[in-house]
C-alpha cells in the first residue's frame, strides 16, 4: 500500500549548487539552491524567487557561476543558503571562502568549490511558478584534485552532497554502481 503526500516537490536527490555573483559594490554574493540544472548542451536553468539579493545581481551583471560545493564546504555552503545578503551584507566573508574574479564572466570563481560553470544570463522568465534563469555555459573550471588520470573530472572525487526536500538532510553521492547505456543493454531486442 502507498501513502498519499499530495503536491510536494518529492524528488531525490535534489542538486545543491551555489550561485556566484557580485553586489553592486563588488562583493561577492553566493547563494546555494535545488532546484535547477542542466536543460541543454550549453545552457543551466535556475529557478528562483525574485527576493533574492542574487536576482538584482542577475539583472545588473548578466552573469554568474554555478558550483558543486563538496562535504569539505557543508557548513559554509548551508550557511551561504540560509541567509540572505539583503539581510547580511558580509555573508559571504563570514564564511572565510576565498573569491577570484572569473576571466570569462562578470562573476566570482569561489576558489574551494571542486567545479564551476562559468555563465551568462541568456533569459530571464517571470513564471507563474516564480523566476526561471536560463543560462549560456562559457566555460567550466575544475581543480586538478577532482581529476582522473585522463584529465576527466571524477564525480568520486568531488565528495559532493545532494539534498533531500522530504527530510532536510543533505547526503553524501559519489559511488559508480553502473556504467550509463551500457547496464541496462541485456534487455535490448537480440537482432
Amino acid at each position: 500500500m502507498k501513502k498519499e503526500f499530495g503536491v510536494k516537490p518529492y524528488l531525490f536527490p535534489m542538486p545543491t549548487y551555489m550561485i556566484g555573483t557580485y553586489n553592486e559594490d563588488e562583493t561577492v554574493d553566493v547563494m546555494m539552491m535545488a532546484w535547477g540544472g542542466i536543460c541543454a548542451e550549453d545552457m543551466v536553468a535556475l529557478n528562483l524567487e525574485e527576493a533574492h539579493k542574487t536576482v538584482a545581481n542577475l539583472r545588473a551583471r548578466g552573469a554568474f557561476t554555478l558550483a558543486i560545493p563538496g562535504e569539505d564546504t557543508l557548513k559554509e555552503s548551508d550557511y551561504l543558503g540560509i541567509v540572505s545578503s539583503n539581510d547580511v551584507a558580509d555573508k559571504f566573508a563570514r564564511t572565510g571562502l576565498h573569491a577570484t574574479k572569473s576571466d570569462k564572466v562578470d562573476a566570482p570563481v569561489i576558489e574551494e568549490y571542486p567545479v564551476t560553470l562559468e555563465c551568462k544570463v541568456e533569459k530571464m522568465e517571470e513564471e507563474p511558478y516564480g523566476l526561471r534563469v536560463l543560462g549560456r555555459i562559457v566555460n567550466v573550471l575544475a581543480d586538478e584534485k577532482v581529476l582522473d588520470d585522463l584529465g576527466r573530472i571524477d564525480v568520486g572525487k568531488l565528495h559532493a552532497f545532494v539534498f533531500d526536500q522530504m527530510r532536510n538532510g543533505y547526503y553524501a553521492i559519489g559511488e559508480k554502481v553502473g556504467q550509463a547505456w551500457n547496464s541496462g543493454a541485456q534487455f535490448m531486442p537480440k537482432p
